[in-house]
């Protein structure tokens, strides 16, 4: 499948809501982030791409430590809220462009470094996007992916994947651990989960965020509440919601890969 129809669906979602991605705290901080800049392998002359930039908190991360990072993301907007948020930091070496990640329009080896976080599970073929970083890096280069994860247990894994979608339309799919190191694999790569981590989220916010409409809304809740209780331990659901002021728990893990 080309996935166009998810695609223009990314934009248009994402589009939407493009500010609330600028200053949310799930997005602006976090330990992965620090976490991917640490087991960077980066000289002060590295070119960095942040595939799937969103609002451009990752590229930030990174761009004080890099001679140049770009900027790319399927979405306009975000692109927007990248240039702004790099202006408001005296930032001047970030460049921004559009584009697909399965579709790179840059030349082979003309990265040290391809980062990409919480954008993954929207790629409609990532080994397609996996293929592209690898031709787009220098020889040794390093890609370093940060996202959220998927169980490995069946049922959670259905369950996580049926919230995801209710919330936005323009998910794909979470993978596991196993299914993303195999990726890497055979895309060339030499890869290892370099850190796991939690993802606590505020049932509210995390709605208000993407702009969920009320019925999907009020189906995540149902999904919820009729959890069974192996299902509401894992993901740290409180026994019965009475409002949205509760937080929930997904987990996320930093991978780091390297050119073989």
């Amino acid at each position: 499948m080309s996935g166009d129809g998810i695609k223009q669906a990314v934009q248009q979602q994402f589009g939407n809501v493009a500010a609330n991605y600028s200053t949310s705290s799930v997005h602006a901080s976090g330990v992965d982030l620090q976490k991917m800049v640490e087991y960077a392998h980066l000289a002060p002359a590295a070119r960095v791409l942040d595939a799937g930039c969103g609002a451009g908190h990752t590229a930030l991360a990174f761009a004080p430590h890099a001679a140049q990072v770009i900027a790319y993301d399927l979405t306009p907007p975000m692109l927007e809220q990248v240039r702004l948020l790099a202006q408001a930091r005296g930032i001047t070496h970030i460049e921004t462009r559009l584009g697909d990640v399965e579709h790179l329009p840059f030349a082979d080896a003309e990265f040290d470094i391809v980062v990409s976080r919480y954008s993954a599970h929207h790629w409609v073929q990532p080994e397609k996007a996996l293929a592209e970083f690898a031709r787009v890096l220098k020889p040794g280069g390093q890609f370093i992916l940060s996202d959220v994860i998927a169980p490995s247990d069946y049922t959670a894994d259905t369950f996580l994947q049926a919230l995801e979608l209710l919330r936005d339309p323009s998910h794909v799919r979470d993978h596991s651990m196993a299914q993303w190191l195999n990726m890497l694999h055979t895309a060339g790569f030499a890869a290892e989960v370099v850190h796991e981590f939690d993802i606590p989220l505020h049932f509210g916010q995390w709605l208000q965020r993407i702009a969920t409409p009320p019925i999907y809304a009020s189906a995540i809740r149902a999904l919820m509440t009729g959890a069974p209780a192996e299902i509401k331990s894992y993901f740290h659901l409180p026994t019965a919601i009475h409002s949205d002021e509760f937080e929930f728990m997904i987990y996320g893990a930093v991978f780091s890969a390297m050119l073989s």
